[in-house]
């Protein structure tokens, strides 16, 4: 059965004023981290640097939390539940070019949505793309209605319903397709390639091949996706059609990526490699991809927005290490938690990461606590103790003035 959203804040002003930055000579910063409890409904929100407040959201089950609306939206997807939360995180950005504004207000609620098992999303070109696994089609939501509480949805048809994504393009949307021969009755067909379509679902082009297509990026021009032949990169300067296929070097063990992040400021992907290794992908150089061997197996990793040649692996020894993407070399490493193996069920809470400006945040489940990383010396700086099983985690925020 689900359950209301419920909304609670701290009862005292003086912590509340603690939540918000301090403010010298009109300028700010805040840090706002949104974590996800691994097995109860409760989203939790906190100022970094002071999380002694917080705010507590319950929606209908555990989820899985995703930025949108350049950090002023949370979407909290809850597969197990067909719904999807949105949340106005409080902390807006506005760029002017030569300086941002920022504007610090209390997280709220602004609605949910239901649907036949919400999947992947993908927020592009002022849209957020949700993807229903058992629906067939993927919704598509307008970020500035959602921010105004409109939860308003286009239905993208998909050829048939399957675990893919759908990304929108501005004028055109990019998506998985998937086998339509027939399978039983709870199986979800295998995906089989990916294609450019119009608003209606009409082809505006090939399907290409890309087999047990999973894991989808943007960065720069591109939107690559991983499949069994390679990765498969759109070219979104070459019109709608313009995709080509990057295969894996001859020399790499035989598997494949399926989990891709990518940079925001050069263009350049991470993806996972066969459990013990990562690859760093260049989409417009052969031979395109860079294997870097692990010590132990990844659990988790993600880039930095403001360093953009450091991306951050936490490996299942408790170990976490600053990979620079431009050398392909471990630089540095640090011993932060006990071992979390990644033999076991998919789903058993392990770590997941964040960056929040020159620190980074990583949920430690079984110590009910969030490791705060100085990213400056790379040692740990702060343990924050949060309630439950602490588990999918954003951070949204950064630097402005006031107004």
């Amino acid at each position: 059965m689900n359950r209301p959203m419920l909304f609670t804040i701290g009862t005292a002003w003086a912590a509340l004023a603690l939540a918000h930055p301090v403010l010298a000579d009109d300028e700010a910063t805040a840090w706002r981290i949104f974590v996800a409890d691994h097995t109860d409904p409760t989203i939790t929100a906190f100022d970094l640097d002071a999380p002694e407040q917080r705010w507590s959201f319950e929606v209908a089950g555990p989820a899985r939390l995703y930025p949108a609306a350049d950090g002023a939206l949370v979407v909290a997807v809850q597969s197990d539940n067909d719904r999807v939360h949105f949340l106005r995180s409080g902390v807006e950005l506005d760029s002017h070019g030569d300086h941002a504004d920022i504007e610090v207000s209390d997280p709220a609620p602004l609605g949910s949505v239901e649907g036949p098992r919400p999947s992947h999303v993908v927020t592009h070109s002022g849209q957020v793309a949700i993807t229903y696994d058992r629906g067939g089609y993927g919704g598509l939501f307008d970020e500035g209605a959602l921010l105004r509480g409109g939860t308003d949805e286009r239905q993208f048809p998909m050829n048939v319903a399957h675990h893919g994504f759908v990304a929108p393009m501005g004028d055109y949307v990019v998506a998985s397709v998937a086998s339509e021969d027939p399978v039983a009755e709870d199986k979800l067909p295998p995906r089989v390639g990916i294609g450019s379509f119009a608003a209606d679902g009409t082809p505006l082009g090939e399907t290409h091949t890309c087999t047990d297509l999973h894991g989808e990026a943007f960065s720069g021009n591109f939107l690559v996706a991983g499949c069994a032949e390679g990765v498969i990169a759109h070219d979104t300067s070459g019109g709608p059609d313009a995709f080509t296929m990057l295969p894996y070097p001859a020399d790499f063990p035989e598997d494949k990526t399926g989990q891709l992040v990518g940079a925001s400021a050069m263009q350049i992907f991470l993806g996972d490699y066969d459990g013990s290794s990562v690859v760093i992908l260049d989409p417009t150089t052969e031979p395109y991809f860079t294997r870097v061997a692990l010590p132990f197996r990844e659990v988790d990793f993600v880039l930095d927005p403001a360093r953009p040649q450091h991306a951050y692996i936490f490996t299942e020894d408790g170990s976490l290490h600053r990979l620079n993407m431009l050398s392909a070399e471990i630089e540095q490493s640090v011993q932060l938690t006990q071992p979390y193996s990644m033999d076991g069920h998919w789903r058993d809470p392990r770590p997941r990461m964040t960056v929040a400006g020159d620190r980074l945040i990583l949920t430690d489940p079984l110590d009910a606590s969030l490791r705060v990383v100085d990213l400056e010396t790379f040692a740990e700086a702060d343990r924050i103790a949060v309630e439950g099983i602490p588990y999918n985690l954003i951070a949204i925020g950064g630097s402005g003035l006031t107004h």
